[in-house]
């Protein structure tokens, strides 16, 4: 992903801003629907993240991309879901191209509404920010840029195989967004832009999208995304709320952060409705943005909880 060159009232784009709103947002809270939400485990959303480090970094064309594929699909199939796969070659802005997988898992498919959840599983193929100019020829791990979404949707899968909450749910791991370029925003979200484009199945067509990126770095915070507030301002709200009622509002603060190119928007260039929580401070991405120092050690634990549970507190109580 990248920042888009915009100004908003309350901050510049391509990053994220901190701050704290929590007393806003305790509408939908409650020991009755507390008492519904199932436990998001911190230690099984990192054991998933791990796992993806472990393939290696995950550019497209990679052993590790295929074999990280490969094992999203059986993870997906193992909690439940109906999976299907949708392959494309795509042109990147140097021409090389891409073979796509877009991994894609349906709980519930016989309802008619979806909710459609998402993050990106490829990784960066240059650390072109790391402070060492003889790094940035070299992939990154993307342990919180790339895995950490994923992991957070892998755990919440599990937790919808095991705790149906009988609505329609989809869980898309989308290629080929980070092998873009800072001076051209169609660059990126590659596999989103096709899917966005050419529906999986015939008719489908989620009815709004949350969007996870960068979510498990340390000290991160969720303010509100600048076309997420513009496209989809109710869906935002309601999961701001929701992570209010889950304890972790001040997490996701209500004030404006950046504008950022990332995968949302090619749903809502088709008139979807989408959000992207992603850590965003007030001087933009977190420090380990598209470097080497984009690895494990960088993790916390607390802050995948804080994002899951949010979550799955917004799936069992807000979205049931």
């Amino acid at each position: 992903m990248a920042l888009s060159v915009l100004i908003v009232s309350c901050g510049a784009g391509r990053s994220k801003a901190g701050g704290n709103n929590n007393d806003t947002m305790t509408d939908i809270s409650g020991q009755e629907a507390a008492s519904r939400v199932p436990e998001f485990s911190a230690d099984s959303a990192f054991l998933y993240l791990k796992r993806q480090v472990e393939f290696g970094p995950r550019v497209p064309g990679s052993e590790a991309h295929v074999r990280t594929a490969d094992w999203l699909c059986g993870e997906l199939q193992r909690h439940g879901a109906e999976v299907r796969e949708q392959k494309a070659e795509l042109t990147a802005f140097d021409g090389t191209v891409l073979k796509c997988r877009n991994i894609f898992g349906s709980f519930n498919s016989e309802k008619k509404e979806r909710l459609l959840l998402l993050a990106h599983y490829d990784t960066r193929p240059w650390a072109d920010k790391d402070p060492d100019p003889a790094n940035h020829g070299k992939p990154i791990d993307g342990a919180n840029d790339g895995a950490s979404g994923v992991a957070v949707l892998l755990e919440t899968a599990r937790v919808i195989g095991e705790w149906n909450p009988g609505q329609g749910i989809d869980i898309l791991f989308v290629d080929c967004e980070d092998y873009g370029d800072e001076g051209d925003e169609d660059s990126w979200a590659l596999g989103a832009d096709y899917f966005a484009r050419n529906p999986i199945y015939p008719g489908y067509r989620p009815e709004k999208a949350i969007l996870l990126d960068m979510v498990g770095a340390r000290e991160a915070r969720f303010p509100a995304e600048y076309f997420s507030r513009e496209a989809a301002p109710e869906l935002d709200d309601a999961f701001r709320a929701a992570a209010a009622a889950a304890g972790y509002g001040s997490m996701f603060p209500l004030v404006m952060g950046g504008g950022v190119t990332d995968d949302h928007q090619k749903l809502i260039e088709q008139g979807i409705p989408a959000i992207d929580i992603i850590d965003y401070r007030d001087t933009g991405f977190c420090p380990q943005w598209h470097t080497m120092a984009d690895n494990i050690d960088n993790i916390d634990p607390a802050v995948l909880k804080a994002v899951g549970q949010s979550l799955v507190h917004y799936l069992y109580t807000v979205n049931n």
